[in-house]
């Protein structure tokens, strides 16, 4: 799905935007096509300047977890760990993708938006190459949060070339202080799919 501008919600419940809502960026799902560096991951999100773009807003993908399922993770330690890699012509300045966590204390609210009793957990900067990496941080939560959002961002510079992007996939976050085995929600397809069914799509 294309960002024109504003907040655009994707598969996943991912939501993709850019600082101050400029236009000029796309998500979309990709093929990882790589065995050797991923444990069988076929898919992956691209969240790409578009080739030509000259705007240098920061460039976003975000999810924030609802309360329900925020609230068992406060006052513990967790591990937030995921795969990136950069495209050929990732602009942003020494290679940097940013990963955060923020918490908050207000109740279904979204990072993108604002979280009440907002906190930054973890604010790293993962160096992108071409090739799959993982990276993992460790951080505890507050014993009051009842929000929780997963963030990852860069600030472009230049003129965006072809393949201006940064792809992420196998993002989790657990209870404890080590990254363990990426693993599906669920462990199985009809699990996975009850998940899904969670939630739905209504136009108005």
């Amino acid at each position: 799905f294309a960002n024109s501008g504003t907040a655009v919600y994707g598969a996943d419940r991912w939501g993709s935007y850019r600082g101050g809502y400029a236009a000029g960026s796309t998500v979309s799902r990709q093929v990882t096509g790589d065995t050797t560096n991923l444990p069988n991951i076929q898919y992956c999100a691209r969240v790409q300047r578009d080739s030509g773009n000259t705007s240098t807003a920061s460039v976003v993908l975000a999810q924030p977890f609802e309360t329900i399922n925020s609230i068992p993770f406060a006052g513990k330690t967790v591990t937030l760990s995921f795969y990136a890699r950069k495209g050929a012509n990732y602009s942003s300045a020494s290679d940097a993708l940013t990963a955060l966590l923020v918490s908050g204390t207000g109740t279904d609210q979204s990072q993108v938006t604002g979280f009440t009793g907002a906190v930054t957990l973890i604010s790293q900067t993962a160096t992108l190459t071409t090739t799959w990496q993982r990276f993992a941080y460790t951080a505890t939560i507050g014993a009051t949060a009842t929000e929780l959002g997963i963030q990852f961002q860069y600030t472009p510079v230049g003129t965006a070339g072809a393949a201006d992007y940064f792809e992420v996939t196998g993002v989790q976050l657990e209870l404890g202080s080590v990254a363990t085995p990426f693993h599906t929600y669920a462990g199985t397809i009809q699990g996975e799919l009850a998940a899904c069914q969670r939630y739905y799509w209504r136009q108005t």
